[in-house]
């Protein structure tokens, strides 16, 4: 495995956002419906698929573009519980807490940032609020944020919470048995982002063959290796130092990573012509 030098986390760490004036005056009203959706913790899957989606046609329906990862993110809730119906994991019952304790991580952003708590919302999810609800990013942007925040910053937390012992390799081969169900997710979810607000996303699919397809899934695997990464510092550290080291390195990590993701749009005629891709008009400009 090839390991991170200092010098590269020194520029991870000078990556990590600073308030962005551009953003900070988004307007956002906070209703009670949506709230309600997010207040409580989630009791099991079924509440939590249950709630993501209201939540997902709610913002759908208001144009709130941080629909898009939900979009995603209920389809693959429902693909796993799906796999723990039909005997998919050697112990579903982690697989299930592990499921629900990874989406209330979420939720938790989610909720803190409705209310204003803005000291109460990871830095990753910050960004990627903002940017959706800004409404000047990509859509693809938009998704990619939502998953960058979700599986590089708060799965290796999520992990820890809810444990990786006893039984270690089980649990880990548990974790990595979730691959699968991406992997076969991930044309269906390019057909879902296409057909709720991409038109172009199917084009560049057609266009670029299996390859994409590849790419998206091999940079998510590689996520879900370092959380386990991760988890797995934070569960044998046993001192502070240490978590406080690998919260430092996530975040760095995961910011530097939004940040790669935003820089085609930092060009404006760049963005511009990405757009009308995304939109599905292949006419020159």
């Amino acid at each position: 495995m090839r390991r991170t030098t200092f010098e590269e986390g020194r520029k991870l760490a000078a990556a990590v956002r600073t308030p962005n004036p551009s953003l900070a005056g988004v307007a956002r009203d906070a209703t009670e419906e949506v709230l309600e959706l997010v207040d409580a913790p989630f009791r099991d899957v079924a509440d939590a698929h249950e709630r993501l989606s209201a939540l997902e046609s709610l913002l759908y329906e208001r144009g709130d573009r941080r629909a898009a990862f939900l979009t995603i993110y209920v389809r693959v809730t429902a693909e796993v519980d799906r796999g723990l119906g039909g005997g998919e994991f050697t112990d579903p019952e982690w697989v299930a807490d592990y499921l629900v304790t990874f989406a209330d991580h979420y939720r938790r952003a989610f909720r803190a940032f409705e209310r204003g708590d803005h000291d109460d919302v990871p830095d990753p999810w910050q960004l990627s609020f903002e940017t959706a609800l800004a409404g000047e990013s990509l859509v693809v942007q938009d998704v990619l944020l939502g998953v960058n925040a979700h599986v590089n910053y708060d799965l290796a937390l999520a992990l820890h919470e809810v444990g990786i012992d006893p039984d270690r390799p089980a649990k880990y081969d548990d974790h990595r048995r979730i691959n699968r169900v991406l992997r076969r997710l991930v044309d269906e979810e390019q057909d879902l982002i296409a057909e709720r607000y991409a038109d172009g996303v199917a084009d560049i699919d057609e266009s670029l063959g299996r390859f994409d397809e590849a790419l998206s899934f091999f940079t998510l695997r590689e996520g879900r290796r370092n959380a386990w990464r991760g988890a797995v510092a934070l569960t044998d550290g046993r001192f502070r130092p240490v978590e406080r080291a690998v919260y430092w390195y996530l975040r760095s990590l995961t910011m530097g990573a939004g940040h790669f993701i935003l820089a085609p749009s930092s060009n404006p005629a760049v963005r511009r012509r990405l757009a009308q891709l995304e939109a599905g008009d292949g006419s020159s400009t």
